[in-house]
């Protein structure tokens, strides 16, 4: 096959369950080539002469003074580069805010920014002031095509008058190691923020302008996206829909997790104390918006290229939350149910899933390295995988990078820990301390893709052999 997303499938593929290894690696890499969000745009996207036509819809350019391009996001490089190329000389400027710049990314009329994740940086924050300043300038008479995926909420970070660049840096730290899901987080984030929770969207309606979106839904929960040509209604989240989250939803979240101590104080005081001036929008004129991807469209996706392969296909679950180490363990429970009592499917089989799994961090003190909820969770299988003769776990972050590392996650099998611990490489340990990347890198348990081009949450094949 050619190896388009995932780039070190020879040195995974040297050691270990290989043909279960090259299973999950094969069925991955297609999976992420089918959701790559730039030729998904160009599947549905068009310029012929002043018509820019999308899907079903059309905009006569003519009759527009400026074309701005915004984007934001882990998958932005694919999105903004789709854009750039169509549009060409038509675009009035560009801005895209990506997590990392490759040395293959192309862009004619876009300027990037290099912003943070999962922690906010000041290269982010000076793009979203420069960016407000194009709206704030804008007329009703010009266009603005928005692209947003996994990740804005950090890259586009800019906080409201009377909080720091600081401030958001340390309550986004606190809230990802809380255990709170990523809506609990968001329900903060959105509203210290002047761009995220549909302010971006607010700001470029009060100026008359209209606006296209183009988004990748990567929130547990969301159908399947269907014909993405097709306007999707209602969007919610992210800087240019609606939110769906409140101030006594922010609220809650700092009582349940216990965190007023933790999170600056000048955070809590606001959140605590505004009034509805402080609500995030509900509401404002309808603009178009795309729907690229979703959670839930991998795994049917993956299911679709298994059973093409001739192989039986199980989605699991679309909706994994929950600590990733627990998730491993319970898989590999999984894949001996599957092999010794033929349920719930019969070996040989790959079962598919999907969701956002988390690692809940105490304590700094506790990291020892580096690591990820991908990484976490294949170590755990591998520990306890060896019960599960063949049998093969892959977890990735779709969007290519995992937890603090440049690593979309990992993949281990029946024989990793074994090969692990003859290297004197303790899987335990590097679970309790967080240092899963060091534990895979040296057994070939690390899978390296750079950006592809989407960014729908986790992904998690495994493949179970029969005894």
């Amino acid at each position: 096959m050619t190896w388009r997303k995932i780039k070190n499938h020879e040195e995974i593929l040297a050691a270990g369950d290989i043909e279960a290894k090259k299973i999950a690696l094969e069925i991955t890499d297609k999976t992420l080539q089918r959701m790559d969000a730039g030729d998904r745009i160009k599947s549905i996207m068009r310029l012929e002469g002043d018509w820019l036509h999308v899907g079903t819809e059309s905009w006569d350019l003519s009759q527009k003074k400026n074309i701005y391009m915004i984007g934001a996001g882990k998958a932005c490089n694919h999105m903004a580069m789709a854009v750039d190329e169509i549009l060409g000389d038509r675009l009035t400027r560009g801005f895209a805010i990506v997590k990392i710049a490759e040395e293959t990314d192309y862009y004619r009329n876009t300027e990037v920014f290099i912003g943070g994740h999962p922690l906010p940086n000041e290269e982010g924050l000076r793009a979203c002031k420069i960016i407000l300043d194009v709206v704030d300038k804008a007329t009703a008479d010009d266009l603005f095509i928005t692209l947003m995926s996994g990740g804005s909420s950090a890259l586009m970070a800019c906080p409201i008058p009377g909080l720091t660049l600081e401030d958001e840096q340390v309550t986004t730290d606190i809230l990802l190691k809380s255990g709170a899901n990523i809506m609990e987080i968001n329900a903060i984030r959105r509203h210290i923020s002047q761009t995220n929770g549909g302010n971006l969207a607010k700001r470029i309606a009060a100026t008359g302008a209209d606006m296209i979106g183009f988004s990748i839904f990567d929130v547990v929960g969301y159908p399947r996206t269907g014909d993405i040509g097709i306007p999707y209604p209602n969007l919610t989240g992210t800087p240019i829909g609606v939110d769906d989250t409140t101030l006594d939803d922010a609220r809650r979240v700092i009582r349940q997790y216990d965190i007023a101590d933790k999170l600056p104080a000048a955070v809590v005081d606001y959140l605590m104390n505004c009034g509805p001036e402080g609500e995030t929008p509900k509401a404002f004129p309808q603009f178009t918006y795309f729907g690229l991807n979703s959670v839930s469209d991998s795994c049917y996706i993956a299911q679709e290229i298994a059973e093409e392969m001739g192989l039986r296909a199980l989605v699991l679950s679309t909706f994994i939350e929950g600590e990733s180490r627990d998730v491993g363990t319970i898989m590999a429970s999984i894949a001996r149910e599957i092999q010794n009592y033929g349920n719930p499917v019969s070996a040989p089989c790959v079962v598919i899933s999907s969701g956002e799994a988390t690692t809940k961090i105490s304590h700094n003190s506790l990291i020892k390295g580096h690591g990820g909820p991908g990484q976490e969770m294949t170590v755990s299988f591998a520990i306890s995988a060896v019960d599960a003769p063949g049998a093969c776990l892959l977890s990735i972050d779709t969007e290519g990078t995992d937890g603090s590392t440049l690593i979309a996650g990992g993949i281990t099998d029946s024989k990793t820990y074994g090969r692990a611990q003859a290297r004197g490489i303790d899987f335990h340990a590097a679970l309790r301390h967080h240092s899963c990347y060091e534990a895979l890198m040296p057994v070939g348990g690390g899978v390296f893709t750079g950006n592809t081009g989407t960014n729908v949450c986790d992904f998690n094949i495994m493949y179970v052999p029969k005894l």
